[in-house]
């Protein structure tokens, strides 16, 4: 089940036109401020994190700001809580108008093809690609239930296959395996379910935020996370001109 927030048990999304959105790994980081800026745009988001208990704080301190939102546990390496969260979506709200696939983990085990740990891979590739498959899939039939679906995958430049090989790119030398392969699987998934759901309503990006200080990125980076969720909320909130099957930063179009 959704935790609410509290004193707030009344806010039924479904029967208003409120639009409603996932953000996976949205308890701190990018996924947080992504959060925020859509509930701050009107949208009801629900906060999905592999600790519930932290996924509720975040909750709590979007209600400290006026702002709604439910939590939900979903973590992308348990499919029972993958289909629990979905089941729970089903439940309360009835659609989703929004899915922010934002949540992702490096590994220190992970480096050159040399010498990568093909566990540390594994571990890579089962969570930002195998476990966003797997929760786009289970919220696909709650997106065919909005009239103007978004999904937006968080990508790296470090998964364009284009920028990979090219000696000029300042990506050449970022020789990690299971995090750039996994990006570049994402970009697929963006490619081939943009074509699956041709002639539907529902709108899938890849984009990628930059440079961003998080935990992720051990806190270096040149952008803010509130400047980071920038671009995924722009696309997130596009209206009809929006255009399946891109992969998108904030220079532009990026090459896959």
């Amino acid at each position: 089940m959704t935790d609410e927030i509290p004193g707030n048990d009344t806010i039924h999304p479904q029967r208003t036109t409120t639009r409603v959105a996932l953000v996976t790994g949205a308890n701190k980081g990018i996924g947080l401020e992504i959060a925020r800026q859509l509930a701050q745009a009107g949208v009801f988001v629900i906060l999905g994190a592999r600790d519930r208990g932290r996924a509720s704080a975040a909750v709590a301190d979007l209600a400290r700001q006026g702002l709604a939102a439910q939590a939900v546990r979903i973590d992308l390496d348990d499919e029972a809580s993958i289909a629990a969260a979905a089941a729970s979506i089903t439940a309360e709200h009835g659609r989703l108008d929004i899915l922010v696939n934002n949540a992702g983990i490096v590994d220190a085990e992970d480096g050159p093809p040399g010498a990568a740990s093909p566990a540390a891979v594994r571990r890579i590739m089962n969570t930002n690609f195998v476990g966003t498959l797997a929760v786009t899939q289970a919220m696909l039939p709650l997106l065919r239930n909005s009239p103007a679906a978004r999904i937006v995958n968080l990508s790296s430049s470090l998964g364009s296959l284009t920028l990979n090989g090219d000696p000029k790119s300042p990506y050449y030398s970022a020789r990690l395996i299971g995090y750039n392969a996994s990006k570049a699987a994402l970009n697929m998934l963006t490619v081939q379910l943009a074509q699956e759901l041709r002639g539907t309503p529902i709108v899938v990006t890849s984009v990628s935020p930059g440079y961003v200080k998080t935990d992720l990125t051990g806190h270096n980076g040149f952008l803010t996370a509130e400047q980071g969720a920038r671009l995924p909320v722009e696309h997130v909130l596009r209206g009809p001109d929006a255009v399946s099957g891109r992969f998108v930063e904030a220079s532009g179009e990026t090459p896959w």
